[in-house]
């Protein structure tokens, strides 16, 4: 992680002591489910938010005060933009979005944009002395200031009620399992099933518990034993080429997706066990057709919150062709530079929206080959090659999301074309430990692929109880016997 970070233009957050795959929240988790479920109805609530700045200040403890400006701010705006009417109200929402845009492009952007107004003063030979920012990016920034705008946003819509206390509004943009890395909730789906009493379903817990125990699996199995190969190629582009980049490339594509998504379920699990349910936050993406297709599959809670606050109130499609592309490259743009303050991550939101972009404007071309050459005759085959053909359009954009620079970038795509003997020793890792880590893959692969019809734990739990427990047994030796030891921060904590 620490690798991943380098070369960025604001300084990587530091490990923090409360994650997901950290041993103290193996005692977190229990403990807190446990109080939820023995204190009053009352007083749950509170509990909960306690927890959660607990869970939030085991990184940096001064930092909740951001969440608490940021949320004071939007209590109080979302009252005063209810009680408004006209012209007024826009103003409130804007200074809601100024308090949390600000707050994001201090901590996030500062360095990013001083650094570029540096080089173009340079180049102009203009004196410009404004010293870099030596603060810390706080973890979850980017999650919890979208999951709080889309409060204001919708009480500015009328479609969510203000929240007239304070600690309802606070556990809301705090709640603990969904706090530093999604998904983006919005209003009408979790205030309320915070204020809700959840009585003990064991049939829920278990539900929740076997999604967790997937997470987990997809996080220190899969992604984990990944990341070992990955940070060798990218993080020495120069050393490697052919074949050795291109499994490095292909194994970030698959860590990626399994330490965000496996983060999504231990989040969505955590969150189930205690009656809450979260949105989803993945369909199986890499089985998508077309790249539209992979972001209705892909972090669904960031492409919805940009569709609907960006997207539409641009125009949408409900304006010229032109100015429709024009819309869809500025939202990839900005969500390129949502995942970091880099132009590395412009890049490749920008790809994402070209890609989108040239998918609309040779479809109807599309539509008449694939027509004319009878390919409509062998469906299996032409969604075989959809498949393939948009995993590695998505493959080539992680290029630009995962290397520290732009000129890294560069090399890795240049040494792409140069094939030479592969080393099978990379990072200390043995044939037998790639072999396994390879296995751990198929495995993923095979239960994606059945999810698509019914989701495989649903089956399962359906099962007797000899086949329950031999899946959940096995899930867990593999993360106790086969997943790597260290806690390695999931990807998105620097978003």
């Amino acid at each position: 992680m620490e690798a991943f970070s380098a070369g960025r233009n604001h300084p990587g957050p530091k490990i923090p002591r409360m994650t997901f795959n950290s041993v103290s929240f193996l005692v977190f988790f229990p403990l807190v489910t446990a109080l939820f479920f023995l204190l009053p109805h009352r007083w749950r609530w509170f509990m909960l938010l306690v927890a959660s700045c607990y869970f939030y200040m085991a990184f940096i403890p001064s930092y909740i005060l951001l969440l608490l400006f940021t949320i004071t701010v939007d209590y109080f705006a979302g009252m005063a933009i209810e009680d408004s009417r006209g012209g007024r109200r826009r103003l409130l929402l804007l200074a809601s979005m100024a308090a949390n845009l600000g707050v994001l492009s201090l901590f996030k952007y500062f360095n990013f944009i001083n650094h570029n107004v540096a080089l173009v003063a340079r180049w102009l030979n203009c004196p410009y002395t404004v010293p870099a920012s030596t603060l810390i990016l706080p973890i979850g920034l980017s999650f919890y200031a979208f999951q709080s705008l889309s409060y204001t946003i919708e009480v500015y819509r009328g479609q969510q009620k203000a929240e007239r206390r304070f600690g309802r509004l606070a556990l809301y943009v705090m709640f603990y399992p969904q706090l530093v890395a999604g998904p983006i909730e919005r209003p009408q789906n979790l205030l309320h099933q915070l204020e809700e009493y959840h009585a003990f379903d064991a049939l829920r817990a278990v539900e929740g518990l076997r999604l967790m125990l997937w997470g987990f699996f997809k996080k220190v199995v899969v992604a984990d034993r990944l990341s070992l190969y990955a940070n060798e190629v990218f993080n020495h582009p120069e050393a490697y080429h052919g074949l050795a980049v291109l499994l490095g490339i292909y194994a970030f594509a698959v860590q990626i997706y399994c330490d965000f998504s496996g983060y999504s379920d231990i989040a969505i699990g955590v969150a189930r066990v205690m009656g809450v349910d979260l949105m989803t936050n993945f369909r199986q993406p890499y089985f998508s057709e077309s790249i539209g297709e992979f972001w209705k599959r892909w972090h669904i809670s960031l492409s919805t919150w940009f569709r609907d606050y960006l997207y539409i109130p641009l125009g949408g499609n409900r304006v010229t062709r032109t100015r429709g592309h024009v819309n869809l490259l500025v939202v990839f743009l900005v969500s390129g530079l949502w995942h970091g303050a880099n132009w590395t991550f412009v890049i490749w939101g920008g790809l994402h929206g070209l890609y989108l972009v040239f998918s609309r404007l040779t479809e109807p071309v599309r539509a008449r080959w694939t027509s004319a050459l009878g390919l409509a005759r062998f469906p299996a085959a032409l969604s075989l090659f959809r498949k393939l053909f948009v995993f590695h359009l998505v493959c080539f954009g992680w290029i630009f999301f995962r290397a520290g620079s732009l000129a890294d970038a560069g090399r890795m795509i240049l040494n792409l074309g140069v094939w030479e003997g592969f080393q099978w020793k990379l990072a200390g890792l043995s044939f037998s430990s790639l072999t396994v880590t390879l296995g751990a893959v198929v495995v993923l692969w095979v239960v994606d692929g059945l999810h698509r019809r019914e989701p495989l734990w649903n089956w399962i739990g359906r099962g007797p109880a000899w086949l329950r427990w031999t899946a959940y047994a096995a899930l867990a030796l593999a993360i106790m016997n086969l997943g790597v030891a260290q806690e390695i921060p999931f990807i998105y904590f620097q978003f």
